[in-house]
């Protein structure tokens, strides 16, 4: 699958030649390149593996109608986000630089898109996906404790207005600030944490598949049953079934592997990128495909298609199968693993997308501070500490979710643009060394990117005001290129 070059020399030597002549070389060779492959690939499988393993298979079921359908889903989602990593790996060895999407965009398109994809990654695609996983861990830190933060209260008077933040707040807040901390500690420290996070995220997810397997009374025959008599909870009629239902069910499927290409804006730190990289973002891929599949098959066998569509939207079918063998207990502990599969999420998009505003402001495209590193550990700290202070914002308005909501469009945008980069650096940059050249090209990256088309056309028909919500928060992003932009320019003239 993997082509790598024999000469990685002869690769560095024509990648700084590239590079010489930006204004952000010498901040790009300071970065140390302490992230390891195990590492590496962490990041990406801690940032698939969130909730919706745990959560979608009840609404997919109600989709589709029956339990192979699901699991062909399931099969085809992960199938497509591989076909993705084939053209992301290319590229990222290709140039393994921090801001990952940033740089391939701005190098393919030009400063106006890779801007644009930073505007929207910053404030509100990756900093309102932190916020969400910081609540979302405070609420089932709350469930596994028996509803003890809702009785915490943090009461203030400054300046006049009275303050008050529930437990759960207070919680979703240390919780940013806390991985923050820990991924200003160093690259390598944060890529140790984000390892060990993923190890305990497989476990859980093995975990459940496991119990459900040796301790669940099941029966192989309910693969076979239809799920159509279940109650559907809060599912739309026009959601089930057909081409609009599995339509849905593949975006929620994609929204649970969404996280493939997390990796790219860490790539400026990680050790031996022509090799690992690529082996990140399709190792991690794999990884978590094949967990999917098990566990589904798993919570399949425990309960019949009718029983999961008949789940009740406050719960989760991984909760009603752990309920199978453990009884009561299992609300704690689904609570208790949900909790630490969020931190995990939100350590390996800390560590990460923190990149991002870090190789904007190294190319003058935002706050200049933002691109100083720590003499002590040589990572974006300020750029870590201003992703925290905005996800923290974010938490506190409870706006994440109708902001999340609305870039779905534009991040699939996105996803399509820097694979069909791919096309642009082939013609483009015929002679530059390519570590690994991208699988099935260009049978694969055209699937891919026809997949995608059809996925924003969709948007735009089924949910119209989040598409053009999306628009509009990237042309919200107009006037403030425009200002750096000549800001940028007035400073190397």
């Amino acid at each position: 699958m993997a082509r790598f070059s024999k000469s990685p020399v002869a690769f560095r030597r024509y990648y700084y030649a590239m590079s010489m002549g930006s204004s952000g070389d010498t901040a790009r060779r300071e970065l140390t390149r302490g992230v390891g492959p195990w590492a590496a690939t962490a990041v990406n499988v801690a940032n698939m593996i969130g909730t919706g393993v745990f959560l979608k298979t009840r609404v997919m079921t109600c989709n589709v109608g029956s339990a192979k359908t699901v699991l062909v889903v399931w099969i085809a989602a992960g199938l497509l986000s591989l076909a993705g990593t084939f053209a992301y790996s290319e590229i990222a060895a290709m140039m393994p630089e921090a801001g990952g999407d940033y740089v391939y965009l701005r190098r393919a398109y030009g400063r106006l898109v890779g801007f644009l994809y930073g505007w929207m990654a910053f404030t509100v695609a990756r900093a309102g996906s932190q916020a969400a996983l910081a609540v979302g861990l405070a609420i089932f830190m709350n469930v596994a404790l028996g509803g003890a933060l809702d009785r915490w209260h943090l009461e203030a008077a400054a300046f006049g207005p009275h303050w008050s933040l529930s437990g759960l707040t207070l919680v979703a807040l240390a919780s940013i600030w806390t991985v923050a901390l820990i991924n200003c500690a160093s690259v390598a420290a944060g890529g140790q944490m984000a390892l060990w996070l993923t190890i305990a995220k497989v476990g859980l997810v093995l975990s459940v598949g496991i119990g459900a397997f040796a301790f669940a009374a099941g029966d192989w025959a309910h693969l076979a049953q239809s799920g159509l008599g279940g109650t559907c909870e809060g599912v739309a009629s026009s959601a089930r079934g057909g081409i609009a239902g599995f339509g849905a069910a593949m975006l929620g499927a994609l929204w649970a592997y969404d996280g493939w290409q997390n990796i790219a804006p860490l790539a400026g730190e990680v050790k031996n990128p022509q090799r690992n990289l690529p082996r990140a973002f399709v190792g991690g891929t794999l990884v978590v495909a094949a967990l999917y599949l098990f566990v589904n098959v798993a919570y399949y066998y425990a309960l019949t298609p009718v029983e999961i569509a008949s789940v009740p939207a406050s719960s989760s079918v991984a909760t009603e199968v752990l309920k199978r063998f453990l009884g009561p207990m299992a609300v704690s502990m689904t609570a208790a693993a949900l909790m630490i599969s969020s931190f995990g999420a939100l350590h390996a998009s800390v560590l990460s997308n923190s990149r991002i505003p870090f190789a904007m402001a190294r190319d003058g495209l935002f706050f200049r501070s933002l691109v100083r590193l720590s003499p002590r550990s040589n990572v974006p700290v300020r750029a870590i500490l201003a992703q925290a202070a905005w996800a923290s914002i974010l938490a506190l308005s409870g706006s994440y979710d109708a902001l999340t909501d609305s870039v779905i469009f534009a991040s699939w945008l996105f996803y399509g643009l820097v694979t069909a980069s791919l096309f642009v650096f082939r013609r483009t940059m015929p002679d530059a060394p390519r570590p690994y050249r991208a699988f099935g090209y260009p049978v694969i990256p055209m699937i891919f990117l026809f997949v995608t088309a059809a996925l924003l056309i969709n948007t735009f028909v089924a949910a119209p005001r989040e598409a053009v919500r999306g628009v509009a928060l990237l042309a919200a992003g107009l006037p403030f290129y425009w200002y750096w932009s000549k800001k940028s320019s007035a400073a190397l003239a």
